[in-house]
């Protein structure tokens, strides 16, 4: 089966502990001198209906996805998963 990045984009990640739904991927980390992928990262959660602005985005190790299905991305996330604040962009003239 050949699967490509964007392919990536619709699939929910979901927490096999919590049963946490954490969102689609949005992005990805990757090396480009070993030519591997070193994580994906999900938005955060939108705070009271996005008008306050999103919280952290989620980075997921790829050690902890345990297995890439047809639509879903199950992970094993067994300590706290670690965050990021996005970085905003301004605007340009």
């Amino acid at each position: 089966m050949i699967s490509f990045f964007s392919d990536l984009r619709y699939k929910e990640v979901i927490d096999i502990h919590s049963g946490w739904r954490l969102g689609y991927v949005c992005d990805a980390e990757i090396d480009q001198t070993e030519g591997r992928i070193l994580s994906l990262i999900t938005p955060g959660r939108s705070k009271f209906f996005g008008l306050l602005g999103r919280e952290d985005d989620y980075v997921l190790p790829w050690k902890c996805i345990a297995r890439i299905g047809g639509d879903i991305i199950l992970i094993d996330a067994k300590e706290k998963l670690p965050r990021r604040r996005r970085s905003k962009k301004g605007f340009e003239f």
